[in-house]
């Protein structure tokens, strides 16, 4: 059995306009990076691209992509990501453009890259307040960032305890 290799690619999905981000889909997106490849490498760049080519996760706030494809077509795939120019989304267009991160043989190279790129970032905006004051109100921002279950308002989703 021939195992077959695959390239992540993690990206930046990058807007002026925040509706971008909260709009988009991950069909929507990998509609609009196959349209890229098929405009800069054609019918061949697509088909190889397009063999094993899936968004393997998608972060709508964050703006974070990461996108699978076969080892030997992967820099077709990261050639055609700077023509992303826009997504398309409830038949509007937001001007964005995909900033590749990364590129990793596993989701966990992509993951442990993420999160020293996300430390990196904070200390670079913690170095560029102006005051201690906007120092110490991001850090309490952060620290008070928790996630929590949320009990469903309606009672259809409450738990079978096995008992009708």
């Amino acid at each position: 059995m021939v195992r077959f290799k695959n390239r992540y690619v993690l990206c930046e999905l990058v807007s002026e306009d925040p509706r971008c981000r909260h709009c988009i889909e991950d069909r929507t997106l990998g509609l609009v990076v196959r349209d890229a490849i098929a405009r800069v490498h054609g019918d061949y760049g697509l088909a190889c691209c397009s063999i094993s080519f899936t968004v393997k996760y998608l972060n709508a706030y964050t703006g974070t992509v990461l996108l699978r494809c076969r080892k030997d077509s992967y820099g077709l795939l990261c050639s055609a990501l700077p023509f992303v120019r826009y997504l398309e989304s409830r038949a509007q267009r937001y001007p964005c453009f995909l900033n590749t991160l990364h590129v990793g043989g596993t989701i966990r190279t992509c993951q442990k890259f993420l999160i020293q790129y996300n430390r990196t970032q904070l200390l670079r905006l913690l170095q560029n307040c102006a005051t201690q004051e906007e120092r110490q109100c991001i850090q309490k921002s952060l620290l008070s960032c928790s996630l929590t279950e949320e009990q469903s308002q309606s009672g259809d989703e409450e738990e079978d305890d096995g008992t009708e």
